[in-house]
């Protein structure tokens, strides 16, 4: 547990760690490649935050835990939203972000980045994103 003198700090710290363990563990990174976790769960991210809506982005950001919470929202301007992306383009967009080999490419990344997220997200409002995008692109999502 990371002590950080303030609980809910300790808390986030803690989730977040949780969170980038359970992609290290899902592609067997050890904990030195924790670059990479970070590089994954940003890349996604910030990917389909961008494929958001203002309103979609903002209820998804609600239910992130507080450190996570800021890696969603940094760089965002709710002026330039939604990018409109196709499968392929949201796709291209991971991958220029992470700029890592990873078995099974950029929709296994997706998927496991999302599935590390599921925890704090609720069914409803992954329904709510998935009914938002265009079918082809929904697919990519868990």
């Amino acid at each position: 547990m990371a002590e950080t003198g303030y609980s809910s700090f300790n808390t986030t710290v803690d989730k977040t760690n949780h969170l980038l363990k359970q992609i290290e563990q899902a592609y067997g990174w050890p904990k030195e490649r924790r670059n990479q976790s970070y590089a994954a769960l940003r890349a996604v991210l910030h990917a389909l935050r961008d494929r958001l809506t203002v309103e979609e982005a903002a209820q998804l950001g609600a239910q992130l835990p507080m450190l996570v919470r800021g890696i969603y929202y940094e760089g965002w301007n709710p002026t330039d939203v939604p990018v409109k992306m196709d499968r392929e383009e949201f796709l291209a967009r991971v991958r220029k972000e992470f700029p890592y080999a990873v078995k099974g490419g950029a929709e296994h990344l997706i998927e496991t980045v999302l599935n590390a997220l599921r925890i704090y997200v609720t069914e409803g409002e992954w329904d709510d994103i998935k009914s938002s995008m265009p079918k082809e692109l929904a697919e990519v999502l868990p």
